[in-house]
């Protein structure tokens, strides 16, 4: 598995997070920073403009997920059991960061905390969320996709 590690699978391997322009800033067991960079059809409400939640949302989730999976193997799987988000404040249009750290990781379950800021001002935090993660370990015997 040379040449697979977690920032190139968020950034380039899942197409979503590719379409998205997802940015991995840092990463290390039990935490991550991700960077969503802005684009105007990420704006939900034009008359403020405001991001669409659903953008913060996905943004928490891959934050949350990634951290409990920088927590592991890279070859482990790491799916969303549950979530919660906060919306605290409108996001405003331009980029937004995520820092997640894990809370909790147990043998099949991962639990992190997720805060959401403006990129231009670290303590206007727009949203915060909680989230649950299925972890499947990885082994020799089970074989995994590339």
């Amino acid at each position: 598995m040379e040449g697979f590690d977690i920032k190139k699978v968020i950034e380039e391997g899942i197409p979503f997070d590719l379409f998205l322009g997802l940015k991995v800033e840092h990463l290390e067991h039990g935490y991550a920073k991700l960077r969503l960079p802005y684009r105007p059809e990420f704006i939900g409400d034009p008359r403020r403009p405001a991001l669409h939640g659903g953008v913060i949302s996905m943004l928490i989730d891959t934050c949350g997920g990634t951290a409990v999976w920088a927590s592991g193997d890279v070859r482990d799987r790491v799916s969303t059991i549950d979530m919660r988000v906060d919306y605290l404040r409108p996001a405003g249009p331009e980029d937004l960061i995520a820092e997640a750290r894990v809370r909790l990781l147990g043998n099949r379950v991962g639990n992190s905390q997720i805060t959401v800021y403006s990129a231009s001002d670290p303590d206007l935090i727009v949203a915060e969320g909680r989230a649950v993660y299925n972890v499947r370990k990885h082994s020799d015997d089970v074989l995994c996709e590339e």
